[in-house]
């Protein structure tokens, strides 16, 4: 609003220390024998490394691989309106786990992401890198300029599939943050939050269901995917997430012969120490001096805030000043942002919420040029 900054100048009206109440904190050990060679565990909302093993460790990470094709697939569906791949005998030439495609089939791009996600199906991610991109080389070359924008630095792609590579490979922390990316997309989170799903072929015209190879949509309350995966050379490598109470937590292990469990043992263990805090702006209003108004003053309020998942001694180290000029003038409309509530921990700005009027106020000046109108007229 052009009356929001006087000559660019934003005075602090009032800086005050917020006071939470310390969070109860269940006590779940994290035991030190998780199997995985290499294992993570970050806040989904915030990306904060909430327990790590070698999580920065190179690693060939078998169909995990998967949500980067599936994500720039179910992206470049949404860009294309979800073309149909016409599938070809060189792209259901591929070892390993499949969908069942067969030469001839025709498919939506965004059902072959659903064959990637529930069936990891090899084919699936072959036939759409090679629709995407013409060959296998060209879409790691996709994939590797996407894992580049992420800042994945631990990451290089050969193939779609995940099988296995020389040059192929990541770590854990890059595939969680390669999850966090991914569960931003819609489809992405719906196909692998799917125990199961159904398939449309539009030829030969069938439906065929899948069932999510993620045991632990079954096994763990709040599980909404990711991703498994499976070679000799990788082991068993398996992304998750969960939510609860307003708590998003990605899990990551490569090479875990005990992945399922393990995984229990971190996503229990993050929601015992992390917990959503509330941030409402409504509980700040006063009036704010006008000039130039038909009131010496405007009543403004903070607009409802939201949540954010921190540590539970993290909350009670949380600050916050609100921002406001000393003064605006008139003529102010109802909703006009004039100013904000920041949120600080340990220095660092982690939530804002606008400040805005909650009234109109007209300007004198108007209201005295209305009535001179009324009285003589325009002109």
């Amino acid at each position: 609003m052009q009356h929001f900054i006087r000559r660019g100048v934003l005075a602090v009206f009032a800086a005050i220390l917020v006071v939470l109440s310390a969070f109860p904190v269940k006590s779940v050990s994290l035991p030190d024998g998780i199997s995985a060679e290499s294992a993570v565990l970050i806040c989904g909302e915030t990306g904060q490394v909430i327990w790590e093993k070698e999580s920065e460790k190179k690693l060939s990470m078998a169909s995990t691989t998967k949500i980067m094709t599936a994500l720039l697939a179910l992206e470049a569906a949404e860009e294309k309106k979800d073309p149909i791949v016409s599938i070809t005998e060189e792209m259901v030439a591929v070892e390993g786990s499949s969908m069942g495609l067969q030469a001839g089939d025709e498919i939506s791009l965004r059902n072959l992401a659903a064959g990637m996600l529930l069936a990891s199906g090899n084919d699936a991610a072959n036939a759409a890198a090679l629709y995407l991109a013409g060959s296998q080389e060209a879409f790691a070359e996709r994939m590797n300029a996407r894992a580049k924008e992420l800042g994945l630095e631990n990451t290089h792609f050969v193939t779609p599939s995940g099988l296995d590579a020389q040059e192929h490979y990541s770590t854990a922390l890059d595939m969680a943050r390669l999850a966090q990316e991914a569960l931003k997309n819609h489809w992405f989170q719906e196909l692998s939050s799917s125990r199961t799903y159904q398939v449309q072929f539009q030829a030969p015209e069938k439906a065929v269901s899948y069932e999510n190879h993620n045991k632990l949509l079954r096994l763990y309350e709040g599980c909404i995917g990711v991703k498994t995966g499976f070679t000799k050379k990788s082991g068993r490598c398996l992304v998750s997430a969960a939510q609860r109470d307003g708590v998003t937590l990605i899990a990551v292990t490569l090479n875990a012969p005990d992945d399922w469990n393990d995984h229990c043992l971190l996503l229990d263990y993050g929601f015992s120490v992390v917990k959503p805090v509330s941030f409402n702006g409504k509980e700040f209003s006063l009036s704010l001096p006008l000039t130039g108004g038909e009131k010496e003053g405007v009543k403004v309020q903070g607009l409802e805030g939201g949540e954010l998942p921190l540590f539970a001694e993290e909350a009670q180290k949380i600050t916050k000043r609100v921002f406001l000029p000393r003064f605006v003038y008139a003529p102010v409309k109802k909703g006009d942002t004039l100013g904000k509530i920041v949120y600080y921990l340990d220095g660092t700005q982690i939530f804002s919420i606008p400040v805005a009027a909650q009234e109109n106020v007209a300007s004198i000046q108007k209201e005295k040029d209305g009535i001179w109108k009324k009285i003589f007229g325009p002109g």
